[in-house]
């Protein structure tokens, strides 16, 4: 148990940061095998490993953690960035990771890992507790973008219902960088109903407005509904009153 200690420092590594422990690529391969017999380490996938507690037999990462290890750029994103902020409805066993460098999906300690292409860059952040995420402004654009792969419709809207502010300024620089009319549509008509709560201007409407165009488009893919005259969006009838905690009553469907 001689680099015991300091991989649970670790937690998450690559036989790249062992073989810098231990100086030699051999002897890390061999330390490997043995940990791994010994349960001392689990592999992740190809070239990534997690300590494990041998007290509960677990992983001493969470699976946030080795999200953000999967690839030099990978990140937590869409409904498990909500999760990770502890502002999810449902606990879900996939997670969303984001990444510039594709990955096969895979499961490791009961969690699927699921590979979404990086669209932007903004709006990434590390923890204190090492997570690489996204910030919040950035799940709530990703997943108004990605419901329908992702979480559904009232999922998002009751994530959405737990979130507690989020800065305007962060969403129209994320919505800048997106360039997708039909997003900026989208994130207006949504995130009208939750003005209130989020404290957004009238200002950050008016620039969503400017950039949507003159397509009408459907909210969720579906044929049927009402039609929603300042988005130019088709959308279900009383979708809003699913939430209960947030939601502006005064706006319109």
């Amino acid at each position: 148990m001689k680099y015991y200690e300091q991989l649970l420092k670790m937690g998450c590594f690559s036989r790249d940061e062992l073989c810098t422990l231990t100086g030699n690529y051999d002897t890390a391969g061999t330390l490997l095998k043995n940990y791994q017999k010994k349960g001392y380490v689990q592999q992740v996938r190809r070239n990534l490993y997690v300590a494990i507690n041998l007290a509960d037999k677990q992983p001493v990462v969470s699976k946030f953690r080795v999200a953000g290890r999967i690839t030099p750029s990978s990140y937590v994103s869409h409904h498990a960035a909500f999760e990770y902020y502890g502002c999810a409805n449902q606990a879900s066993y996939q997670v969303e990771v984001s990444s510039e460098t594709p990955f096969a999906p895979f499961s490791f300690d009961g969690n699927a890992y699921a590979y979404f292409a990086a669209r932007i860059k903004d709006g990434v952040t590390t923890g204190r507790d090492g997570v690489r995420a996204t910030d919040m402004e950035r799940a709530v654009l990703d997943g108004i973008h990605d419901f329908e792969k992702v979480m559904g419709l009232e999922e998002l809207l009751r994530c959405l219902e737990l979130v507690p502010t989020v800065c305007e300024d962060k969403l129209l620089s994320y919505l800048a960088a997106y360039n997708k009319q039909m997003l900026y549509q989208k994130t207006g008509y949504i995130l009208r109903h939750f003005r209130r709560g989020y404290n957004l201007s009238e200002d950050f409407f008016s620039e969503c407005a400017a950039h949507i165009g003159k397509s009408t488009r459907y909210l969720s893919g579906k044929a049927d509904g009402v039609y929603n005259s300042e988005w130019r969006l088709v959308v279900p009838a009383d979708l809003m009153k699913i939430t209960s905690k947030g939601a502006d009553s005064d706006a319109d469907v």
